[in-house]
């Protein structure tokens, strides 16, 4: 069973705070797997994962949410519900990489986690809300099935080519950052747009939190 390098090592311990903050018990039971089934093997800090009880429960929270997470307004409260749980989960999972006899690296890689799972999780929360604004359900699915592929992937890249990992996950986070941006402007516009609603003030409507502008559309209204 091939043993992991320093730089896999970091690579897997980024990857795990990530991608906790979009799939939590993805990466449980993935992680656990690959143990198991040898792969590769485990840092000391996640062998738990790969215990069969472990297993289980893991991959049935999977299965729990993978339904959970394609249903409009059911994944936002699926997200509000575990916003609690991702992020400290994300900091473990990264700091149980280097175990507790490597202080030093071992609260590195947990505050480098949570960070990751907060960006992450802010990320696809408030993009999954600005989704759910819409009537159909198609963007809903296919955003949730587009998570569900990039965990593993992610997990994957991380130990396969941890280099490239590393620029992936950065220009992930350069992403992240714009879609928390845009998404959250969005959401705060329709949250005044309730408010002015009800309070029976004249309504000018809502932009779309997403636009496509056409290279040749002219800035001059009068032409």
């Amino acid at each position: 069973m091939p043993a992991l390098d320093t730089v896999q090592l970091i690579a897997l311990a980024g990857a795990l705070g990530w991608a906790s903050g979009v799939r939590l018990y993805l990466v449980v039971l993935l992680t656990g797997l690959a143990g198991f089934m040898g792969w590769f093997s485990l840092p000391q800090g996640l062998q738990l994962l790969a215990h069969p009880m472990v297993l289980g429960a893991s991959g049935f929270m999977v299965f729990v949410e993978f339904f959970a997470d394609k249903i409009p307004g059911l994944d936002s409260l699926w997200d509000v519900v575990h916003s609690v749980i991702r992020i400290p989960a994300g900091a473990a999972l990264a700091a149980a990489v280097f175990g507790a006899d490597s202080g030093v690296m071992t609260l590195v890689a947990a505050l480098m986690g949570g960070t990751l799972a907060a960006t992450s999780f802010a990320a696809k929360a408030t993009t999954r809300a600005a989704i759910n604004t819409s009537p159909e359900p198609f963007s809903n699915v296919g955003a949730s099935l587009l998570e569900d592929g990039l965990v593993p992937a992610g997990l994957w890249l991380s130990i396969a080519h941890p280099l490239v990992f590393v620029l992936v996950l950065a220009l992930v986070l350069v992403l992240s950052v714009w879609l928390i941006r845009i998404c959250w402007r969005f959401l705060r516009q329709l949250f005044t747009r309730v408010a002015r609603i009800f309070s029976g003030r004249p309504d000018p409507g809502l932009s779309p939190a997403f636009t496509l502008k056409s290279p040749f559309a002219k800035n001059d209204p009068h032409v």
